[in-house]
């Protein structure tokens, strides 16, 4: 059996090499204690050329500052706050990829996966750990990676669902650096109005996909009196976690994983992350599995519930990109938007304030020079804003124009109707919808 022994976060980076593509398992678990001992390789003047891949991430990213330009370079699949400014300047980049498929960049060998670098729960009596709250892609870059880091740390929690033997990596660091959590969002009455709006169309039964943040807060809090909810999401937060407490949702009505909540990655509170500690409620799962559209559409009434930055008046739906600006990635939401919609009663929703914090309209004529379409027309369903619910499946473009201005801001409509006649043409208002 191979001897396992613990070494200093300084001894363990040295099997990274100029040129590598490192593996960092994201959001509230990254590894801090090793990027800043590669940090202090990197100062030293001993490594140039590191490739970073993650989810987004949570706290200090110094593979994406000026500062380290040529020496460490950062192509994440999805890209959250901390990177961001440095992405659209240059410094650091984005890897277009559905989530889902990102385990594959790995395991087809797309994209090279030299080092994995993870945080890891305490083993169990068998030698297993979790990766507690941040199996994502993280599961394929253990396996395919020539080395392989793990940072043991008694803050992760042991979540069942996909586990690893200890004995697969090949350094162990010791950490006890509490992991990253986020607060509560309180919603805004606009969020209460678009969650209202969304929970009307949830029946009792349903099995949720939604995100983290105050819209999403918004829903749960109006989900409140539903019953026999099931989760089957990328990642929840304390929003679901205040569902559960409250016994909305149960799983009862899943046909698959029944009575379990499973996800793949998890931001939230140190409640969420004790929750999930050693409960056989709860699974986490490679991404894998969690974002295949075909295991999606097995529980029936699938509602996959996300958002945009911008919805044309045709349907397309941008939510990665403000024009030219990356904001945050393509993520699940087509993952999602493909599985709810194979679902028996299943519903794709995206919702969204009719407007900006900035009071600019984002039901618009046409989407900003260099947007991404995450979710094209042709998959737009359920559009919800706090003016109304509209679905668009099935329906024109010039069907869907009429719908989308019905909810848009009541300032903004007059201009959204002249720029869907200057496209449509004369005959635009000849009928009704």
């Amino acid at each position: 059996m191979k001897e396992l022994h613990y070494v200093s976060a300084d001894e363990a980076v040295k099997a990274v090499k100029s040129g590598d593509h490192i593996h960092l398992s994201s959001v509230a678990s990254v590894p801090h204690v090793l990027i800043n001992a590669l940090c202090r390789r990197a100062d030293a003047g001993e490594i140039r050329d590191l490739h970073f891949h993650h989810f987004h991430t949570e706290g200090p990213a110094p593979y994406s500052e000026p500062r380290y330009e040529g020496i460490f370079f950062d192509q994440g699949f999805f890209i959250g706050p901390n990177v961001r400014a440095n992405v659209n300047a240059g410094y650091a980049d984005y890897l277009p990829v559905h989530l889902g498929e990102s385990q594959f960049l790995y395991r087809s060998g797309a994209l090279p996966c030299d080092v994995a670098m993870v945080q890891v729960s305490l083993p169990d009596e068998n030698g297993m750990v979790s990766l507690g709250t941040s199996v994502d892609s993280s599961i394929a870059a253990i396996e395919v990676a020539k080395k392989a880091i793990a940072v043991v740390n008694p803050n992760v929690p042991f979540a069942y669902g996909d586990l690893v033997p200890l004995s697969r990596f090949d350094f162990l660091v010791k950490d006890d650096t509490p992991l990253v959590t986020k607060d509560f969002a309180e919603p805004t009455e606009t969020e209460k109005m678009i969650g209202k709006n969304c929970a009307a169309l949830v029946p009792d039964g349903a099995c949720i996909q939604m995100g983290i943040g105050a819209l999403p807060n918004a829903l749960a809090g109006e989900l409140s009196n539903h019953k026999n909810l099931g989760v089957h999401t990328e990642m929840f937060a304390d929003g679901i976690l205040r569902l559960i407490k409250k016994g909305v949702v149960n799983g009862a009505n899943k046909k698959i994983d029944t009575g379990k909540v499973v996800a793949s990655f998890l931001l939230g509170s140190d409640d969420v992350y004790s929750f999930i500690d050693r409960n056989p409620a709860v699974l986490m799962k490679d991404i894998k599995y969690t974002n295949d559209p075909w295991v999606i559409s097995q529980n029936p009434l699938m509602m996959a519930i996300n958002s945009a930055t911008e919805v044309d008046l045709t349907g397309q739906i941008s939510a990665d990109s403000i024009g030219t600006r990356i904001f945050s990635g393509t993520g699940g939401q087509l993952d999602f938007v493909k599985g709810a919609v194979m679902s028996k009663g299943g519903k794709s929703i995206t919702a969204f304030a009719s407007r900006t914090n900035k009071g600019k309209n984002k039901i618009v004529g046409f989407l900003n020079p260099g947007a991404g379409v995450v979710t094209p027309r042709a998959d737009a369903h359920w559009i919800v804003t706090e003016y109304g619910a509209v679905d668009l499946y099935g329906r024109s473009l010039q069907e869907r124009a009429k719908l989308l201005i019905s909810i848009a801001h009541p300032d903004d409509r007059e201009k959204l109707d002249r720029e869907a006649f200057e496209r449509f043409g004369p005959h635009y208002h000849n009928f009704s919808i």
